[in-house]
């Protein structure tokens, strides 16, 4: 198969490749559509130890099974592969099974491939009226379902429903959208990029704002580095919530005398349960998070190129979709 391996710091290659290797449990999905993820533009970048060169990257996934009793069926790919036997697994909490694999990540290569393996109960059914590059959108919209669902379920119920997103990436984005879907009327995204802050204007129902110019009861740091956490400290409300998605750097940036004194909560938030992929997929199928229309679709062996102009900033569309067919 042709796949996209990630060889060293800004080095891709597009070539023939061995068929995944198949563990137990797995069936092996056809990928039609693949996202870029910030966690790979980190990889590319040499900034993940968890994704060791040479790796098969990509992780965001919608595909049609290839083989066995379920082969056509299209699905969308949770690439969150938990035991299923742990305390975390049994309570909802797949995400912090102490087993848990990711594709893309060691033993699991990743889905900037024409094909995948993966369990069949990280699938889920995508409507024959759902296009698949559309469906991949699941992962990354599902990271902010469960950060907004952690978010309001900490927020005090006296507090006003506003929020403010501190990026415009597509994990920012989808934090906005899935804050709408979940009942928030109020969602500001902070983004200072002026490429990217036109497109978002066109294509979300939110303020989207370079700097930030009032303070919000819940804020989401989709970003993650010192000056995102600065800005998140400074501009969270007294008894707020601010909950981290991003993984941009680990040092830096939190007043954590301001949190203690202002009994401000923070919340880490790392992927999603199973039950939020469900949920997200299902509200993305009923069209609840919007048009979904702020992607750009290239072909997988554009990779190389495409990955080096989102790392210079040269691409407006918060999110890549890769398609290994022609």
């Amino acid at each position: 198969m042709k796949a996209l391996i990630y060889d060293a710091p800004h080095t891709l290659r597009f070539q023939d490749v061995p068929m995944p290797a198949m563990q137990e449990r797995d069936v092996l999905v056809r990928v039609e559509a693949v996202g870029i993820c910030g966690s790979d533009m980190h990889a590319f970048l040499g900034h993940d130890s968890r994704r060791p060169a040479p790796l098969i990257l990509g992780h965001e996934a919608a595909g049609v099974i290839e083989e066995g009793p379920e082969k056509g069926r299209r699905v969308t790919i949770n690439p969150l592969v938990s035991c299923g036997d742990c305390a975390a697994c049994h309570t909802g909490r797949e995400n912090l099974c102490p087993q848990r694999q990711i594709i893309s990540m060691p033993p699991r290569e990743g889905a900037f491939a024409q094909f995948v393996a993966i369990p069949p109960s990280n699938l889920v059914t995508v409507p024959d009226d759902i296009a698949l590059p559309k469906a991949s959108l699941a992962e990354p919209l599902a990271v902010g379902w469960h950060a907004a669902r952690l978010g309001l379920e900490a927020l005090h119920p006296a507090m006003e429903p506003r929020a403010l997103v501190l990026g415009g990436g597509a994990i920012g984005l989808a934090s906005c959208l899935c804050l709408r879907a979940q009942g928030l009327p109020t969602v500001d995204i902070i983004e200072p990029n002026p490429e990217r802050a036109e497109f978002l204007s066109a294509h979300c129902d939110a303020r989207i704002l370079a700097k930030p110019d009032r303070t919000a009861p819940l804020v989401v740091d989709a970003v993650g580095i010192a000056a995102t956490r600065a800005a998140a400290s400074t501009h969270v409300e007294p008894g707020g919530v601010i909950t981290h998605i991003g993984l941009g750097d680990d040092a830096g940036g939190l007043d954590i005398r301001r949190m203690t004194l202002q009994e401000v909560t923070f919340i880490g938030t790392y992927t999603y349960s199973m039950q939020d992929f469900r949920d997200t997929a299902q509200a993305l199928f009923a069209g609840e998070l919007g048009a979904l229309e702020w992607f750009e679709e290239r072909p997988l062996e554009s990779g190389p190129v495409t990955f080096e102009a989102l790392h210079t900033g040269r691409v407006a569309a918060p999110k890549v979709i890769l398609a290994p067919w022609d």
